[in-house]
């Protein structure tokens, strides 16, 4: 290990000691209102961040309301209305007065913060003077601009006025207010052109024009130092977007990101440094003990063995004992999540341990969701023979045992004597002729829709992995979300994970990643990249013999480099013995834990004490 990693971009940090210790400061606001479009509206990982760390935020501080969006199907579900403090109520009443209606309560979350929901709707008669205004005050550009621009600014704008009425209503109070991505940041915007006093800090979890960038196949950090910002904003058309962002990052009195590779982003695009680096974090606690997670491993393993066994043994077999299991989940971004590099270091894999020749297999699954129809109607059928089989047996395993214990007990010399009754493999071998399939297993458990030019099938295809008998390297393509009810091994997510051995995350673009850092708390080894987030936060953290986490280097090399290096890295974990995974799995689990809320909402402290500083 390499001692201590302080976060490199942001001027103000918090030291976290290579024991996971750290220093938190005590906080100093008197209130703390925290703005997101996903608070009690799931729409990506800002709901995470926000969910996880919402319990110990209201722990922290003695007056904490987080405020977003009010949409009556998502209220239903997570706000519990109750009635509201004084000043937030009276404050409430005076909004109400302009149509902008409000409902306090709790969200039905651990910790069941405070919350505010802002229904914006009289304000849509007002989007067009509200646009005007963010134009003549901070240059945004917003003309061509549509309601997934206009909807959240009005939310902004409204959540601007009730955070005015609030601040008057507390006097002299310190209040901060803290706002996630541009979607809420336009009311930080409002607020400082009214003089309003609070103070303010702005989280960017992710830029939109660097997304925009490496969403579009451009080479983002290759190019960094020789972009204009503006000029790209207007080439991908996200202007309006990409100008709001660098009003916030500007006028906020403290302006923050999620990680260092974020920090180099915006310092670039959005033209501010970050002043902390608010680190994305999970409440480890509510994650399997080691132990747990161990015997998790055992059962969910046999349930992805008989998937394995039902998907390839049809067409061939190959020892299942000798198998380890590797997986990718999360969007569909090819590049930005790194299937392409994937698919091309699999294929190295595959050369490696064909030239090996032996007995270790490898089978990879791809959980990622793409546009599909149904499951193949013969992997089904696969399926249904595969049971049935597996059935019979249980049904004549009880009499086949006490052959085998009446044979012993008798001292009967069983040489070239058989355990099975003609009957029992009569029907063995007529089931077992059912289940037989020639050709290859698909590279898909779905019907894909084009699958033809599907990008993830044609990759494969051109690395030559098409699931031949030869193939050590073994592709499954399950495009749905597993939330345990996929109608084929009917796992969720953490559960799948739990039961493979190594997830695959080397993205390319990846503001945090949230998925390695899962994975290593269910006690799963992963890779990921020094351009995400996680990647570089964790690497000074790794031990060389059994690092847990994993990290290829992509940060401005090329690609046969980077895919060379990861292939390598597979070739080596694929040859680890049971013993070197576990020891594996243990240091996972161990680096997990150093990304714990509880020592990572010291950054989130640290930003607003500074802001009370400003």
């Amino acid at each position: 290990m390499t001692g201590e990693s302080p976060e490199k971009a942001g001027g103000h940090v918090v030291t976290i000691g290579k024991d996971g210790s750290g220093s938190a400061p005590q906080p100093k606001a008197e209130w703390l209102f925290e703005t997101s479009w996903e608070v009690c509206n799931k729409v990506g990982g800002i709901n995470t961040v926000l969910r996880s760390k919402a319990d110990l935020m209201a722990r922290n501080y003695p007056n904490y309301v987080m405020i977003g969006p009010y949409f009556e199907k998502s209220a239903a579900l997570e706000l519990e209305e109750r009635d509201a403090p004084a000043p937030i109520a009276a404050a409430m009443a005076e909004v109400t007065k302009e149509g902008i209606k409000c409902r306090y309560g709790t969200w039905q979350i651990k910790g069941e913060p405070a919350v505010i929901l802002v229904d914006f709707s009289a304000l849509i008669a007002k989007k067009d003077e509200l646009k005007a205004h963010l134009w003549e005050w901070y240059r945004v550009d917003s003309l061509n601009a549509g309601w997934d621009f206009e909807e959240p600014v009005l939310f902004s704008a409204a959540v601007a006025k009730l955070i005015a009425a609030i601040a008057r209503q507390l006097g002299k109070k310190r209040i901060v207010a803290h706002f996630h991505e541009w979607m809420a940041g336009a009311a930080l915007l409002f607020l400082k052109r009214e003089n309003v006093a609070v103070k303010t800090v702005f989280t960017t979890h992710a830029t939109m024009l660097g997304r925009a960038i490496s969403g579009g196949g451009g080479n983002l950090y290759d190019d960094l130092e020789r972009l204009d910002p503006l000029r790209e904003a207007y080439n991908h058309q996200v202007q309006a977007k990409h100008l709001t962002e660098v009003a916030c990052a500007h006028t906020a009195d403290v302006f923050t990101t999620v990680s260092e590779i974020t920090g180099i982003e915006a310092e670039k695009l959005l033209g501010r440094k970050p002043d902390v680096l608010v680190l994305n974090g999970l409440e480890i606690a509510r994650f399997p003990t080691f132990e747990e997670t161990s015997i998790k491993h055992l059962t969910c393993r046999e349930r992805l063995r008989d998937f394995l066994a039902y998907y390839f043994f049809p067409h061939y077999a190959f020892p299942l004992e000798h198998n380890v299991m590797f997986f990718m989940t999360g969007r569909y971004e090819f590049k930005n999540k790194g299937i392409d590099i994937t698919v091309k270091a699999l294929g190295r894999l595959n050369e490696l341990m064909k030239a090996e020749k032996g007995q270790r297999t490898v089978a990879v699954f791809f959980w990622i969701p793409m546009e599909r129809g149904g499951v193949r109607v013969e992997l089904l059928e696969n399926k249904n023979y595969y049971h049935h089989i597996k059935n019979y047996i249980h049904y004549n395993a009880d009499a086949i045992l006490k052959k085998v214990l009446y044979d012993f007990l008798s001292q009967k010399d069983l040489a070239g004597e058989t355990i099975f009754t003609k009957e029992f493999l009569q029907g063995m071998k007529k089931d077992v002729l059912q289940f037989r399939r020639g050709g290859n297993p698909p590279l898909s458990a779905n019907y894909l829709t084009d699958e033809e030019h599907n990008e993830t099938v044609r990759a494969l295809l051109a690395a030559g992995l098409d699931n031949h008998e030869d193939d050590k390297v073994k592709v499954i393509i399950h495009p749905v979300y597993l939330d345990g009810n996929d109608g084929l091994f009917n796992l969720s997510v953490y559960d799948a994970m739990a039961g493979t051995h190594l997830g695959l995350f080397p993205s390319y673009y990846e503001p945090w990643g949230y998925t390695p850092l899962e994975a290593a708390a269910m006690g799963v080894a992963s890779v990921t990249s020094d351009l995400a987030g996680f990647g570089r936060f964790i690497e000074p953290y790794l031990d060389e013999e059994h690092p847990g986490i994993h990290v290829v280097h992509r940060f401005k090399r090329r690609e046969d480099e980077i895919v060379e290096e990861y292939a390598q890295m597979l070739f080596r974990f694929a040859r680890y013995t049971h013993a070197e995974r576990v020891q594996n799995k243990l240091a996972a689990k161990r680096l997990a834990a150093l990304c714990d809320w509880e020592k990572f909402i010291a950054y989130y402290i640290q930003a607003h004490n500074l802001a009370l500083e400003k």
